[in-house]
């Protein structure tokens, strides 16, 4: 188990803005976890300490929002989702971590730009029809790929989901289903690569606890925001974390 006090200075607040994340904004932000723990452990190692607690907020979440997401939209995204954990599977330690990381990033900040550029420009091209079913399905296994490698599902899943024009509570409970899915599925390939070591499942069980706290702290914020402020929130964070992620992408690469 890890006993490095840095470690814990940094997972508490991570694992606590993944459960807010999770509980009330749709799990986008919570992709700043990984990054964060890994300025005292591998990233390798964070991923597997990570998972086991996520499925524990996947519970929490999957009961708080049960029967309010999308299924026909998650009948054609999960299926594209497992094949991405399965192509991350199969290149587990092939492709770099940083190259990812700035290819995350890149798509998230662009995204963003685009859709305020829109907004700032009164674009009557954002009143289009949102993307469709074989986007959503490339963006799913693009997901799916990502959160194997670093839990980092969010930003390619925002892609499709935000400009469907959900309400709140349907957007987070989409969310919410997908990622369960994704993270329970997750735990095999986790475990057949030896991310579930020992050590790693004792530093989870002393971050449990954590699941509640983080996912009830969402919960809260989620019934109390506006839903035009909400997806404010939601395009600024995801803008935020995809600058985390290109640079730490573009620094890893020069280094």
């Amino acid at each position: 188990m890890i006993a490095d006090p840095w470690f814990y200075c940094l997972a508490v607040p991570a694992l606590l803005f993944t459960g807010i994340s999770k509980g009330g904004l749709g799990a986008g932000a919570g992709i700043l976890s990984v990054p964060l723990m890994s300025l005292a452990i591998s990233p390798t190692q964070a991923a597997g300490i990570m998972l086991p607690v996520l499925c524990v907020m996947d519970l929490i979440g999957l009961w708080s929002y049960r029967s309010a997401h999308d299924g026909p939209k998650l009948a054609f995204l999960l299926p594209a989702a497992m094949a991405g954990i399965a192509l991350g599977t199969l290149t587990f330690g092939w492709l770099s971590e940083a190259g990812i990381r700035l290819v995350i990033g890149g798509i998230a900040v662009a995204f963003v730009l685009r859709h305020w550029a829109g907004l700032l420009a009164r674009d009557r091209r954002r009143d289009r029809p949102p993307p469709g079913r074989t986007a959503g399905m490339f963006w799913s296994a693009v997901s799916g790929y990502t959160s194997f490698v670093a839990h980092a599902g969010g930003p390619p899943l925002s892609v499709y989901l935000l400009p469907q024009k959900l309400d709140k509570t349907t957007f987070v409970a989409t969310t919410v289903v997908f990622f369960a899915a994704v993270n329970f599925v997750k735990l095999g390939p986790y475990a057949w690569l030896g991310q579930l070591q020992p050590g790693n499942l004792l530093t989870s069980l002393v971050l449990l606890p954590l699941a509640p706290v983080g996912m009830g702290l969402g919960f809260w914020l989620h019934r109390r925001i506006d839903p035009v402020l909400f997806f404010r929130i939601c395009h600024g964070l995801l803008l935020l974390t995809g600058v985390k992620l290109a640079w730490d992408g573009l620094t890893g690469l020069a280094a």
